[in-house]
């Protein structure tokens, strides 16, 4: 399944499980151009539809960052374009990472936008402080959609 299409999936998820899916509505094209802008860098097709789509998601305690804006911050994009930029205030995180997901353990699970694959998308890794004294950031997934999907699935279908 492409990383589109999980998206898809995805959104349909959210929608048929309003209970326990939050979203925060879908970003505009001129929203997602400047997230873009001041991350500098363009999104995978998967991130964007999910940013058109939803903008954020929170699916049963698993948040996605997206983008979105609160009356307190006025026309600041938080979410992605936030945390990212907070993120690269610190040396060691890669510059080439994109902040979606807080992993729980003290990383960040992000789209590494160094490897974009011929569809486009990007795989999403999990940098934490320790990384780099590894082999670098952790693989989760090919592209935003399969790992969102993969992500929200398990929180709906946990056992409590």
């Amino acid at each position: 399944m492409s990383g589109v299409a999980s998206v898809v999936t995805l959104v349909r998820l959210c929608r048929n499980h309003p209970g326990c899916c939050r979203w925060t509505g879908g970003l505009g094209p001129q929203d997602i151009w400047r997230a873009e802008c001041e991350l500098g860098t363009s999104f995978p097709p998967s991130y964007r539809h999910f940013l058109a789509e939803l903008g954020s998601c929170e699916v049963d305690g698993t948040e996605f960052l997206g983008g979105y804006r609160t009356p307190a911050m006025g026309d600041r994009l938080l979410g992605t374009v936030s945390e990212t930029l907070d993120a690269r205030t610190d040396p060691r995180f890669p510059p080439h990472l994109l902040v979606i997901q807080y992993d729980g353990m003290g990383g960040l699970a992000s789209l590494d936008v160094s490897h974009r694959n011929a569809a486009g998308e990007y795989p999403v890794v999990v940098w934490d402080p320790g990384s780099n004294d590894r082999d670098g950031p952790e693989r989760l997934a090919d592209d935003f959609g399969a790992y969102a999907l993969r992500q929200c699935v398990r929180a709906l279908t946990r056992d409590d």
